[in-house]
């Protein structure tokens, strides 16, 4: 096994849930509550979600105070609810394969744990080793390395034995900061900004969920 533990990002890398669940609840939420914002694309989202990150999209440019801001995960959370997004094809593959063969599953996200849960139970994936969501204090998230350090501790394992699977630049920024493995999940999206960046910072870059199977199972 290349890496005994991977350590994967939720949204937009296993599941598809900006375009289906978080995008839409942001237009409604802001739409609603935020009337003067003028909104932004599903591309633009994209990349405000990649950096600066969604909560400085939040207080800079909707304009949130952190009374708001509470307001808004409650809202979200709600409309989650709701809202299961899909695993990506092959998706299922690739974590029952490295399951299968003795490997750790690890979740590092910033959405909430029982919301994993959830998503990994209705679309049949392999129950994750441990989880780090949204549910941890602000100081133990993404880019923290806070969750890989805890890995690694409680697994007695190297950062080389590990691998961080992610779409976004706050995983990229964890992972560095600990000396773990990057790769970049390049399938949520096509748009230049982010995969210029990912190709030419990362480890890996993978387009597609085959691209990454094809390297972690090669003979």
């Amino acid at each position: 096994m290349k890496y005994p533990c991977l350590v994967v990002d939720h949204d937009d890398t296993v599941v598809n849930s900006t375009a289906t669940v978080h995008y839409p609840c942001f237009m409604h939420y802001v739409k609603e509550f935020f009337p003067q914002y003028r909104g932004c694309t599903l591309d633009e989202y994209f990349i405000k979600n990649f950096d600066p990150g969604i909560v400085a999209l939040f207080r800079d440019e909707v304009g949130m105070s952190d009374e708001q801001l509470l307001h808004e995960q409650v809202y979200w959370n709600a409309y989650v609810q709701n809202h299961v997004p899909r695993a990506y094809d092959g998706m299922r593959d690739v974590l029952r394969a490295h399951k299968a063969e003795g490997g750790l599953l690890c979740v590092v996200s910033h959405s909430l744990a029982n919301n994993i849960l959830r998503d990994y139970r209705l679309n049949d994936l392999p129950e994750p080793d441990l989880i780090f969501g949204w549910d941890s204090p602000p100081e133990q998230r993404k880019p923290n390395p806070w969750p890989l350090l805890q890995i690694m501790e409680r697994f007695s394992l190297r950062p080389e034995q590990l691998l961080m699977l992610d779409d976004l630049k706050p995983g990229y920024d964890c992972a560095r900061a600990c000396g773990v493995p990057f790769a970049a999940a390049g399938w949520a999206n096509d748009l230049p900004e982010i995969e210029t960046f990912m190709r030419h910072h990362c480890d890996f870059y993978f387009k597609t969920v085959k691209e990454l199977q094809d390297f972690l199972f090669e003979a």
